[in-house]
């Protein structure tokens, strides 16, 4: 027998979750996402949310509310009399009388081994941490941060080469199937939770716009780890001297390379005509770059029309 789900999601990482359980048969009664946002260069133009978009794609009715701590949408949403509300990166607060208007509660898809990077930015805090490996967990909501008790999990490695938009898309895939799996069990009776322990919290908190920019008197893996973590939003940048000038540039991807003699140079100097750049110690080679307006290019395509001598000193710090 179906379950009837209220939906709760907003942006691309929800999507495949809401096709995952509509494809598995169960009735999406309504979903909820963050209101449509200004949009286009003048910014006139109101645009929905990907969950809002998705939605109605399949016919299924969404609310926009600007908050849920009003006796009114409790009560529309309780009136949904919903089995169960799967909430994935939906960006509200869940009011309790919220939490326990399904019969079921509440579950949320979340983006870390939980107790490990509660909150904002999971993804990208696993990767700037250095972490080897993360994952997704479905958790039954409570009024805390993440602190619910987790139902299933699944896990991935991180390599040197995973942005953060490469474990983004592997975990919202991941995480659409382990959220049916969840829910076949929770309609089957057969779910069991379990409880955070109470050692290993940690917190992602949002990325700033301060921190997105390059510290070169960092260690080069801690550099590297900086720049992957947050591709290709908001961007690790820099400074670089173009065309006379100081122009601000993102670096979206990196390796780390091998070298010995860079404690002779400054850090953020470039070290070569491929663009490896100095750190402190160490260095990192630039393999990926953005100018404002322009695409992502590869170091070489950047380098043809972007002269950087070696000797160059970024101003990253």
């Amino acid at each position: 027998m179906a379950l009837r789900i209220v939906f709760m999601g907003t942006p691309d990482f929800s999507v495949p979750t809401l096709n995952a359980l509509h494809r598995a048969g169960h009735e999406i009664v309504c979903c909820y996402s963050q209101p449509p946002r200004p949009a286009g260069r003048r910014g006139l133009e109101l645009k929905p949310s990907p969950v809002h978009l998705a939605a109605q794609a399949l016919g299924i009715e969404t609310r926009t509310p600007t908050s849920l701590k009003g006796e009114r949408e409790q009560a529309e949403f309780a009136r949904l009399d919903a089995d169960v509300a799967v909430v994935v990166a939906y960006g509200l607060l869940l009011p309790q009388a919220i939490l326990d208007a399904p019969k079921s509660g509440c579950f949320n898809g979340h983006a870390s081994l939980l107790p490990r990077w509660r909150g904002a930015a999971p993804i990208q805090r696993a990767i700037m941490a250095g972490d080897s490996e993360t994952g997704i967990m479905v958790m039954k909501m409570d009024v805390g941060l993440d602190t619910g008790p987790v139902a299933m999990t699944a896990k991935c490695p991180i390599e040197e080469t995973t942005t953060a938009a490469h474990l983004h898309d592997k975990l919202s895939l991941m995480g659409a199937n382990l959220m049916v799996d969840a829910m076949a069990g929770l309609e089957q009776g057969t779910l069991t939770l379990t409880s955070q322990p109470d050692e290993g919290v940690v917190y992602a908190a949002k990325i700033s716009k301060e921190e997105s920019r390059i510290d070169w008197n960092r260690p080069a893996a801690q550099v590297h780890r900086h720049i992957m973590g947050l591709s290709p939003f908001p961007g690790a940048w820099c400074e670089m001297p173009l065309g006379g000038k100081p122009v601000r540039v993102k670096c979206l991807q990196s390796r780390i390379v091998d070298q010995t003699d860079t404690a002779i140079s400054a850090a953020g100097s470039v070290l070569d005509d491929t663009l490896t750049i100095a750190c402190n110690p160490g260095a990192v080679a630039l393999t990926q770059l953005q100018k404002a307006g322009a695409k992502p290019m590869e170091a070489s395509v950047f380098l043809s029309g972007n002269a950087l001598a070696a000797g160059t000193v970024l101003d990253g710090r």
